[in-house]
């Protein structure tokens, strides 16, 4: 089975003395696996990294055996942040975000657009805010989607609307996280925001998978922080 694609590179593992194993999530074809032979020669591991868009030539002989990859980079992405810490590790988290909760082979074209809009975002003056509304389209293409609307009540607190969670009053929801068009965010709010995703992740997706959630997320809230 032979087939060509374009896919953001997941992950990338070593296999062998001179090749390596790797997850891209595709156009077409979601997330494909395969093997990557000359993956250390200088050519083609200086853009080997995660985040990084490539052409795909997908081969293997029959449908039970991994086939390999011959790839052409296509969009060098993930280099423009690599002083940049806190935008590095977000990138790097979405993309073991991805490579966790999606399946081989299961095509969702959502996905492959978001992770494209990823990096429009990271580029953008209001990045953070914009990457919170992002993770949480992200999570309803995968499945997941929270409406935190369903879990709010609104009071008046000296004539301006404040969000709290029903069951627990004691918890305000930032604005934004109900009306997305809201300007101004502070940075306390989109810190509150990180950490409510956190809690609804945990429960809702991670804990009913039986896997964690990857530490790389507290590292940004503790860096944004």
């Amino acid at each position: 089975m032979n087939w060509q694609d374009k896919g953001f590179l997941l992950s990338i593992n070593k296999y062998s003395e001179n090749s390596s194993i790797a997850e891209f999530y595709t156009k077409n074809r979601g997330k494909a696996v395969g093997i990557i032979f000359g993956s250390t020669s200088n050519k083609i591991k200086s853009y080997l990294i995660i985040g990084n868009k490539l052409h795909i030539n997908y081969a293997t002989k029959n449908s039970s055996s991994i086939g390999s990859f011959k790839l052409e980079i296509d969009s060098v992405n993930t280099p423009a942040y690599l002083d940049d810490r806190i935008k590095l590790l977000i990138i790097i988290y979405s993309m073991k975000i991805i490579k966790t909760l999606t399946v081989e082979n299961q095509s969702n074209e959502n996905i492959y657009f978001l992770i494209d809009k990823l990096f429009t975002i990271l580029r953008s003056d209001v990045w953070l805010k914009n990457f919170i509304l992002w993770e949480l389209e992200l999570f309803k293409s995968l499945g997941y989607e929270i409406i935190f609307s369903d879990y709010t009540e609104v009071y008046n607190q000296n004539g301006l609307k404040k969000y709290v969670l029903k069951n627990d009053k004691s918890k305000i929801i930032p604005d934004f996280l109900i009306n997305q068009s809201s300007q101004n965010v502070q940075k306390d709010d989109m810190i509150l925001a990180m950490k409510l995703i956190s809690d609804f992740m945990n429960k809702s997706i991670f804990s009913e998978n039986n896997i964690s959630i990857p530490e790389i997320r507290g590292d940004i809230i503790n860096l944004i922080s």
